[in-house]
């Protein structure tokens, strides 16, 4: 009898001195699991209102959202939800791109920042960007692929949007008009090179997964970008640009030096001659 009372004393001690208190750098404790100092202060450098001043309220409703988030999280956990495929899958994912970023916020830090002559560079290299950006007004045509390549080597053909829309009924192909707005600045170098120069009232295709749009510029709109934010711009466009070139960098020096060793049928294509 003394025994078992020894044991249950034992069993009960271990119980305790297991319960997680909210102390030192743990300010909660969730169902006995801890929320530290350094997971508030992390939430708490994603909160707009830290940057106006109201830290207090900020530092309450933060950790609010971490315990929610443990909460349901815990919840997850278990309904086993944790160890399904897809998480599995998506968390290899996530753990990829955080280390991914990472690998290039290490690199980014050590990189200088563009020169003013660059800056301005980068500017005239991009005028949709910069001095000449404007705002196109597009006249579209909406369909489906064609299966057939002939129809598709038609289409590419055509000189106008009337063109377009007799080859598609003439094939018993639906489609559906529309009108919209683009930005230029958000074309590519290359491709804002190419559709600068087409003609009036020529058409231009962009070709999706499953459907196509062709497009005839109507109408352009100069918004040339404030003085005052040409260089903000600029600076995220070439460190985006940096990032690129970058990954471009790394992974053209580890695949060469890396074994990768293909099942049958899952190799890449060969390249043509």
């Amino acid at each position: 009898m003394r025994q078992r009372i020894l044991i249950a004393l034992v069993v009960a001690l271990a119980a305790t001195s297991c319960q997680k208190k909210a102390s030192g750098q743990t300010v909660a404790v969730v169902n006995n699991e801890e929320i530290t100092a350094s997971e508030l202060n992390a939430e708490l450098a994603n909160d707009a209102r830290v940057a106006s001043g109201d830290t207090k309220q900020a530092r309450a409703a933060a950790l609010q959202k971490l315990i929610d988030r443990k909460l349901l999280v815990q919840q997850a956990k278990s309904d086993g939800l944790d160890k399904s495929p897809e998480y599995i899958n998506q968390l290899r994912r996530a753990t990829d791109d955080l280390l991914i970023n990472m690998l290039v916020s290490r690199k980014l830090n050590t990189t200088q920042l563009p020169k003013a002559d660059e800056i301005s560079q980068f500017e005239a290299a991009h005028p949709q960007m910069f001095a000449g950006r404007e705002v196109w007004t597009l006249s579209q045509i909406i369909y489906p692929l064609p299966k057939s390549q002939e129809v598709t080597a038609k289409l590419a053909a055509s000189k106008s949007l009337d063109e377009v829309a007799q080859v598609l009924t003439s094939n018993g192909i639906q489609f559906k008009r529309d009108t919209r707005k683009i930005d230029t600045a958000v074309f590519p170098q290359a491709i804002y090179a190419q559709l600068s120069k087409l003609q009036p009232g020529e058409p231009f295709i962009a070709p999706g997964p499953d459907q196509a749009v062709a497009n005839v510029i109507t109408a352009r709109e100069p918004s040339a970008t404030p003085p005052d934010q040409a260089r903000a711009l600029a600076l995220n466009a070439m460190r985006r640009d940096q990032v690129e070139k970058i990954l471009q960098d790394r992974l053209k020096s580890v695949r060469a030096s890396a074994k990768i060793e293909y099942q049958p049928g899952f190799g890449p294509p060969a390249e043509k001659k």
